[in-house]
């Protein structure tokens, strides 16, 4: 097969057949194979598997995007997710793929057909699902009815997805994730557990600023300590923003009112007075700190001037998400070799 990229439509029917080019000695270290495994949390992942996830998803985002391969179509949609449904619905027409979005109106999920009805009668119908829900069981019981792999698109304790992305897009701006330190500043939810799941895992110090009362799970807590202190990395947990950003290279914050917390709003935005990233926030942080936010994003969480800085990552991030949903299902579904050398994590 010529190195040139094949056809996007035919990634999905020739993924199998793509010879290991420029692969070094490492490929072999990072070959374990990901095909027919689900993805609920990054915690169930090794520091080899995360890292061939990222490699994979650069990889596809240079061979595909930059060679202009492939059309995509954006549909409208009533539930709020932008991100999800974009990267989801292009990442995988580019592929060759086609993705069904079923939203509350077309699947009653749990009410007028049980979970495990339908996930076996999805198991029948298509080759992977990405599931969006609130309640983090819900995925469980897909998964252990399902004979095909279920992707978290984000539940109440987990968003995986997204923290592909941020990884992928801090390996774009520093080179390695090896030694960079994380600070989160904000609410202990979903997304910082994913952080909290996978930083270990790659090199990556992380330093956590939530109220008192907002803080992570503890289970979630629990498991994080386990793996630092298997990864010999840092983990810090205060209630002061400034100590948590002290040092760092990166600083994250995410909404303080998610979706179903609306009636908590008011209080929520009194609890969180002091907790805006400013570029007062960066003084205490390294000379060449950065700064990622999910979207969409409150003035109240970061302000103007950082949020729209050169220092400030959220767009490209965005566009990420595409390419390790990509990155994601094609390890997912196929044994993909990437044809680009494994960067340096």
């Amino acid at each position: 097969m010529s190195s040139k990229l094949m056809s996007a439509s035919k990634v999905f029917k020739c993924v199998k057949s793509l010879p290991a080019r420029g692969l070094s000695g490492a490929s072999s270290r990072v070959s374990g194979a990901l095909k027919g495994r689900s993805c609920l949390t990054l915690k169930d992942f090794s520091p080899q598997e995360v890292k061939r996830l990222l490699w994979v998803s650069a990889d596809l985002k240079h061979r595909i995007k930059h060679e202009q391969q492939g059309k995509s179509i954006a549909m409208i949609f009533e539930k709020r997710s932008t991100r999800t449904r974009m990267s989801t619905e292009t990442g995988f027409a580019l592929l060759g793929g086609h993705p069904c979005f079923l939203t509350s109106q077309d699947i009653h999920l749990g009410v007028n057909e049980s979970s495990t009805d339908t996930a076996r009668v999805l198991s029948g119908l298509c080759d992977i699902v990405l599931a969006r829900v609130y309640s983090h069981s819900t995925l469980q019981q897909l998964d252990q009815e399902a004979s095909i792999p279920i992707i978290n698109g984000l539940s109440d304790l987990y968003h995986p997805i997204q923290i592909l992305a941020d990884f992928l897009t801090l390996q774009e701006r520093y080179g390695s994730l090896s030694g960079l330190t994380v600070s989160w500043i904000g609410d202990g939810n979903n997304v910082l557990h994913s952080f909290m799941m996978t930083a270990a895992k790659l090199g990556v110090h992380l330093r956590i600023a939530t109220p008192k009362g907002y803080e992570p799970d503890e289970s979630v807590i629990q498991e994080a300590q386990r793996l630092s202190e298997e990864h010999g990395t840092q983990l810090v947990l205060t209630s002061d923003p400034m100590e948590a950003a002290h040092g760092s290279n990166v600083l994250v914050t995410d909404t303080w009112v998610s979706m179903g917390q609306e009636e908590e709003k008011k209080k929520r935005l009194q609890d969180f007075r002091g907790y805006q990233i400013t570029m007062q926030t960066g003084r205490v942080a390294k000379p060449d700190w950065s700064f990622l936010h999910c979207l969409p994003r409150k003035m109240e969480e970061v302000d103007d001037e950082v949020f729209y800085s050169s220092r400030s990552l959220v767009f490209p991030e965005a566009e990420n998400r595409k390419w390790t949903i990509m990155g994601l299902v094609v390890s997912l579904l196929t044994d993909y070799a990437p044809q680009t050398p494994m960067p340096k994590f």
